[in-house]
């Protein structure tokens, strides 16, 4: 009777609280690129300050990033990004993790190249993530207490959780199965909790801290889902969905910039 109750409630705070979709116009980019600049570049100085606030990469153009809003005023609250393949070029985490990955695990050189990707470039504007001992993070941390069944549903994760929810549901639209992310070495734990399906499949690189490969199948985050987060993840599949389906021109878009889907 609780998993019911836990079932109907945890959608609906998502819900009374957030708004995310990918951001698939050059506004909801550049709004993704502002976040990005206020943590990684003003608040952490992880990167330069940039002259036009806005904090960019190469991979951004073969890149479906993800917008996190606060319900009904949508003033930014986080985001991240999926990365997708490029013919003949690598993702960020295979050279960075090229001595790290067990490839008795996983090989992504064994892999069809437009079978991977990865997430990256996670951030949560500071208003939303300075509880006790987050103020130097870059996202609001997946702690013990934050997955403890008897906490009070403020304390549910919602941030962390909706953006890896989108990411995995916006592989899962593009046919990308295998999608690796470096984490802090117990997020995969937490995560694993709610039914995330998601594995170490390295040894800990420096990376910002202490990072870990770790892999996510896009098909079996759903599968595996715990029956009270699946009502949160069809919220944010639904979301994806309708956005892919308002902006068919992303896709070409990706295209262009190199990325090659599966048939």
């Amino acid at each position: 009777m609780l998993e019911s109750q836990g079932t109907r409630d945890l959608a609906a705070a998502f819900q009374n609280y957030f708004t995310i979709a990918p951001a698939l116009t050059q506004e909801t980019r550049e709004e993704v690129y502002r976040i990005r600049h206020e943590v990684y570049c003003r608040d952490l100085g992880w990167e330069p300050i940039r002259a036009d606030g806005m904090e960019t990469d190469d991979a951004d153009l073969h890149s479906v990033h993800c917008l996190l809003r606060q319900q009904g005023t949508l003033a930014p609250v986080g985001c991240t990004r999926l990365i997708l393949v490029r013919q003949g070029k690598e993702l960020p985490f295979e050279e960075s993790c090229r001595d790290a990955l067990d490839r008795g695990i996983v090989d992504p050189e064994q892999l069809p190249r437009n079978s991977i990707g990865e997430v990256s470039r996670l951030a949560v504007v500071s208003t939303f993530r300075q509880r006790k001992g987050e103020q130097g993070v870059a996202m609001t941390s997946a702690s013990e207490t934050n997955f403890a069944p008897d906490q009070p549903m403020p304390r549910f994760p919602f941030i962390p959780v909706s953006l890896y929810l989108a990411a995995a549901a916006v592989a899962r639209h593009l046919g990308v199965e295998h999608v690796f992310v470096l984490t802090e070495p117990r997020l995969a734990s937490h995560f694993l909790r709610i039914g995330f399906d998601i594995r170490t499949v390295g040894s800990p690189i420096e990376h910002r801290g202490t990072r870990v490969p770790s892999l996510l199948s896009s098909s079996k985050v759903v599968e595996n889902l715990r029956p009270m987060i699946r009502p949160l993840y069809d919220v944010v599949q639904q979301s994806v969905e309708k956005a892919f389906a308002s902006h068919p021109e992303a896709i070409q878009a990706l295209k262009a910039n190199g990325w090659h889907p599966g048939t």
